[in-house]
């Protein structure tokens, strides 16, 4: 049995933030883990702060380059396109 995936976005392309724009507190909490020299590809998302290097490839869909896993059923896709990244979330 397969599962059908429905991805909701508004497929528009956002720009990625700079370190220098995310809070201090969000980068101490939640990218303590990288140098202060990481890339430059964080942003918001749904009130929420992510960084490229947490999405992994996804099967879900050609179309889409990868995932960050929310909950079972859920997570936050990404798509990298040349002036920047466009942002849906999958439920299943």
């Amino acid at each position: 049995m397969t599962t059908k995936v429905r991805i909701r976005t508004n497929h528009h392309v956002r720009e990625f933030k700079y370190r220098s724009e995310v809070p201090a507190k969000v980068l101490a909490d939640q990218f303590d883990y990288q140098d202060d020299d990481a890339s430059d590809t964080y942003f918001k998302y749904l009130g929420m702060w992510y960084h490229t290097d947490t999405f992994i490839w996804t099967p879900y869909d050609p179309y889409w380059d990868g995932a960050h896993g929310e909950c079972a059923f859920s997570a936050v896709m990404i798509k990298l396109v040349d002036d920047g990244y466009i942002v849906g979330r999958a439920i299943w």
